[in-house]
């Protein structure tokens, strides 16, 4: 996804190794153009050499998110559920078809303004309006009357005039979304911080199901790597430290007995309070 236009793109693929991904990166940017800077997760297949290989010879730096981390690359998060959603909806049930209706789904998404930018992917890269349903449904309401035919050099000065205005319109609208969000995030979240060898408890999904997690631990902090990162350290010491953000740590409070105090008296009386223990022939009362 290109994080200034939330222009989505999408592959089917039969495998996720790195020389298919590979593969379904050149196709893409080779319609495009290849871009200064791309975020990936720690995936095996965005890490192994061939892909590194394609990153050095298009001058491509390539950014890594923090793991189980999903806000630091929020955008793809968000935009992967919402399109399987929107897939579940469409096939039909115990079908794999779903590569049949992607293409379509991506339109969709495309031609809806983003409601953080307020204009769609599609006007941010083309600077006009998708041809589609809504926009054939929208002339016949209004009423279409053709535009007179212009020259290349006018349509292009019209072209670059109107996506800077897009842009910049842009620009601002997400200013203004993120200060929305920055003052919720504030006044819902406190301020967090640990030192080295403090314990800790990390939240880590689960193997079997992704959109789950459990706090696992303790974890050794190691190291603190800028505001809001650190390296954990497991107690295993042939498991590499790994870093983790602030949000996915928690204080580690180790569990003390709470032992109580009791005192013994021998009693001859027949009415016994629950917790009674007996003891040979004896009934002995426990007092707290």
């Amino acid at each position: 996804m290109d994080f200034a236009t939330r222009w989505p793109e999408a592959v089917p693929l039969s495998n996720t190794r790195a020389k298919s991904v590979c593969q379904a990166l050149t196709d893409i940017f080779a319609r495009v153009g290849w871009p200064f800077d791309i975020l990936t997760d720690l995936g095996t297949n965005f890490l192994a050499g061939t892909i590194k290989n394609l990153w050095e010879a298009h001058g491509v730096n390539h950014l890594v998110a923090t793991p189980y981390h999903h806000q630091t690359n929020g955008l793809v998060e968000r935009f992967n559920g919402t399109l399987g959603a929107r897939i579940r909806k469409f096939v039909n049930e115990h079908s794999n078809d779903w590569d049949l209706v992607l293409q379509q789904l991506l339109f969709a998404y495309r031609a809806v303004p983003h409601p953080s930018l307020g204009f769609s992917p599609f006007e941010l890269v083309y600077g006009r309006e998708v041809k589609g349903p809504l926009q054939l449904v929208k002339q016949q309401w209004e009423g279409f009357t053709p535009s007179p035919g212009t020259n290349i050099l006018d349509f292009v000065s019209n072209l670059q005039s109107t996506l800077r205005h897009s842009l910049a319109l842009a620009k601002e609208n997400l200013k203004d979304a993120r200060e929305e969000q920055k003052a919720w995030y504030d006044k819902h979240s406190r301020e967090r911080s640990f030192k080295i060898g403090d314990q800790v408890m990390v939240l880590k999904a689960l193997q079997a199901h992704k959109m789950e997690a459990s706090w696992e631990g303790p974890f050794t902090v190691q190291e603190r790597l800028g505001a809001v990162n650190y390296l954990i350290a497991s107690p295993t010491s042939n498991i590499k430290p790994k870093v983790y953000h602030v949000n996915s740590l928690k204080p580690f409070y180790s569990r003390e007995l709470n032992v109580c105090q009791f005192t013994a008296q021998e009693t001859d009386d027949a009415e016994w309070p629950e917790g009674v223990y007996y003891e040979g022939k004896k009934m002995v009362a426990w007092k707290r």
